[in-house]
């Protein structure tokens, strides 16, 4: 397996998926896995351990995880939104746990009914549990700070009090810190000052991750922005679908097909065979035929003689 420069996590079964009318099937969430694994995705979050009366989308997470679990060199990613889910999440064997934080007091309140400094308590005790399972082979802990560059619900979200939850999620236990643009409010200077501050705060060698939406238009403007930075690790759904369903007016995702794309084109590896992944694209979502599809190198096309950096020697 060649090098890669720049790692894109495929969040669309479950970022995307949570927005969706219609329930997807459990095989052909499985066969999306599969179909991404194969075109060099190596990490898909693939669901969310949620109640299935809030989100029914995820009734079969059990299911998806040991498929994905099953893909060799495929990292499963899940997400959770309290201490309850992650048990579940790793009684299910569970490699990856991301756990969303939000900044914005409004959005916490709303989104797990717990305020900001309360969650972080949760992910504390979520912490403790996985260390729980020894070093070896145990889960990943990635502490996401959503809401980082605005709220639609509080508006401005002060870059100080992004900075303070990343530290605590740090001290707290977590294995990576994520920034999200959980609404589509970031632009690519804001983008670059705030990673440049949590960097600084959180330690120069830790790792730090992206997930941007594009809600306003600037989602690939602002994941150049964040590369820039310094971050190498990004989110994103295939046909961007998604958006947090707690926040109005938060669709759309980075379209993954358009960021692989941006990243080959600068010659930075993704590892990711684009013309597969665009693929993938047009045969998963007739399991989704009201689903509302983003993108632009789907539609138009690669241009002509172009060639991805990931299929250099």
């Amino acid at each position: 397996m060649h090098a890669v420069d720049v790692s894109i996590t495929e969040v669309g079964l479950r970022d995307g998926l949570q927005n969706t009318k219609s329930f997807m099937p459990t095989a052909a969430k499985n066969a999306w896995i599969s179909a991404e694994a194969a075109a060099g995705v190596r990490q898909i979050e693939v669901c969310s351990f949620v109640p299935a009366k809030l989100i029914p989308q995820f009734a079969d997470a059990e299911e998806v995880l040991a498929h994905a679990n099953a893909i060799p060199g495929l990292t499963a990613v899940v997400l959770v939104p309290n201490l309850r889910g992650c048990e579940r999440a790793l009684e299910s064997g569970a490699r990856r746990v991301m756990v969303p934080i939000s900044v914005s007091e409004a959005h916490s309140l709303s989104n797990v009914r717990k305020t900001t400094a309360e969650a972080v308590e949760d992910f504390r005790r979520m912490a403790d549990l996985v260390r729980s399972q020894g070093q070896a082979g145990r889960a990943q802990l990635v502490g996401a700070c959503s809401t980082a560059f605005g709220c639609s619900m509080q508006g401005v979200v002060a870059e100080d009090d992004v900075v303070r939850v990343a530290v605590a999620l740090r001290q707290a236990g977590a294995d990576a810190i994520s920034l999200a643009d959980t609404v589509g409010y970031a632009n690519p200077e804001q983008v670059k000052r705030l990673f440049h501050k949590v960097r600084a705060a959180i330690g120069e060698d830790f790792h730090i991750e992206a997930h941007f939406h594009n809600t306003r238009g600037l989602g690939l403007a602002n994941a150049l922005a964040a590369f820039e930075a310094g971050v190498r690790s990004f989110d994103s759904t295939l046909g961007g679908l998604g958006g947090c369903p707690f926040a109005p007016g938060a669709s759309g995702n980075v379209v993954t097909e358009d960021l692989v794309f941006m990243f080959e084109s600068m010659g930075v590896r993704t590892g990711i065979d684009i013309d597969k992944l665009i693929a993938v694209r047009n045969t998963v979502f007739t399991a989704l035929p009201d689903a509302e599809l983003y993108g632009h190198i789907s539609k138009a096309g690669l241009p002509k003689g172009f060639q991805p950096r990931s299929r250099a020697a």
